[in-house]
């Protein structure tokens, strides 16, 4: 392992190594060898992820306010924002459109100069230590950053020198073929279509094995089964140990891959949970029951359960499963001089704990 990497141009390096071998520091020893980089051989080689940390971000009292102007006020698009990601996580990070998710991001990624607060990524500050930080954190942006004139392969070899991965380490076939554009390889960009255009973003994300991979709205304009297979990438990546954080306006993907959930409204934390927790939150569901025969209207006997008849055979009944087992909902209906030919239930989904957090959220911000 190396003893010391400065981060200083034209300065003689202490490398210490346990046993001999070669790679981006040349070959080298069990004996200390001295020799020179520059500053962005240091900037960018690659990071020492073998003393992995408990979490993989960690932010505390984090907050934004850009600066206004004459006509415009200041904006705090983050107030007080903390967040902890453990190591190895899916981790979800949703809100509406404004939240404060891509400064959240662009902040961790340095694209953006936080107000307050402090960041971690992979124990590395992102000011105090910020060249390990950067090395430690992988992106794949909104908006499609790619040059139209270079292939794909012409990209990724490009974005792994900048990450300075010696030639003999890249690893540009293997993300290809992950991304599923090993048969595009030699086409220009300004060729491909718009959901290759966003699986080569996670690729160019991928080149120099970050520990963190931070994914904003990848799916967006990705097709069902170009979505499903980036969905499988990515969650093989997670399982091999990549932390991943996920910014999505699908809500079913993050409730089908994330294990931890956080909602951000107003550029607040409204709630960060485990994400069977986060469904266990409304305690409600729904009982949609096909009568055996059409019904003229619905009875009184029924109104607690908040019934509503969409056909006269269809009636819809909501209740707390906490309070009221479903089959006393049955027999209430039955009661009722309701006949029961079919019925299936409706548990509160993810979408229905965002709209009741974020509009709560509303309101109180009013």
């Amino acid at each position: 392992m190396f003893a010391a990497l400065h981060q200083r141009a034209g300065v003689a390096e202490l490398v210490d190594a346990p046993d001999s071998k070669s790679g981006f520091l040349g070959s080298v020893g069990s004996s200390p060898t001295t020799r020179t980089i520059d500053c962005q051989e240091s900037f960018l080689s690659q990071p020492d992820n073998s003393a992995e940390p408990e979490y993989a971000v960690e932010i505390e009292g984090l907050s934004k306010i850009y600066g206004g102007s004459n006509k415009q006020a200041p904006k705090h698009a983050l107030k007080d924002v903390s967040l902890k990601i453990r190591r190895g996580s899916f981790f979800g990070l949703l809100g509406p459109n404004g939240a404060g998710k891509s400064t959240l991001i662009n902040i961790l990624a340095g694209l953006v100069n936080k107000t307050d607060g402090s960041a971690k990524i992979w124990g590395h500050d992102i000011d105090a230590d910020m060249r390990a930080a950067r090395r430690s954190i992988g992106v794949v942006p909104q908006e499609l950053n790619i040059d139209p004139f270079f292939t794909p392969r012409e990209l990724l070899d490009l974005q792994a020198g900048l990450y300075g991965v010696p030639e003999a380490e890249r690893q540009t076939d293997e993300v290809l073929e992950a991304v599923g554009l090993s048969d595009k390889a030699e086409a220009y960009t300004r060729s491909l279509s718009g959901g290759m255009r966003r699986r080569l973003l996670v690729g160019k994300a991928m080149v120099h094995r970050p520990p963190v991979l931070v994914l904003d709205e990848p799916s967006a304009g990705v097709d069902v089964d170009l979505r499903r297979q980036l969905w499988t990438h990515v969650k093989r990546m997670n399982d091999e140990g990549i932390t991943v954080l996920l910014t999505t306006h699908y809500l079913e993907e993050a409730e089908a891959l994330c294990d931890e959930i956080a909602i951000i409204n107003h550029g607040r934390i409204v709630a960060c949970e485990p994400t069977v927790d986060m469904l266990g939150r409304l305690d409600a569901r729904e009982l949609q029951v096909t009568l055996a025969k059409p019904a003229d209207g619905v009875p009184t006997e029924l109104g607690a359960y908040n019934p509503v008849l969409s056909a006269p055979d269809c009636l819809t009944v909501s209740f707390a499963p906490s309070k009221t087992p479903a089959r006393k909902v049955l027999a209430d209906i039955e009661k009722a001089g309701l006949e029961v030919a079919d019925f299936s239930t409706k548990e509160s989904d993810l979408e229905d704990i965002f709209i009741r957090l974020t509009h709560d959220d509303a309101d109180d911000a009013a």
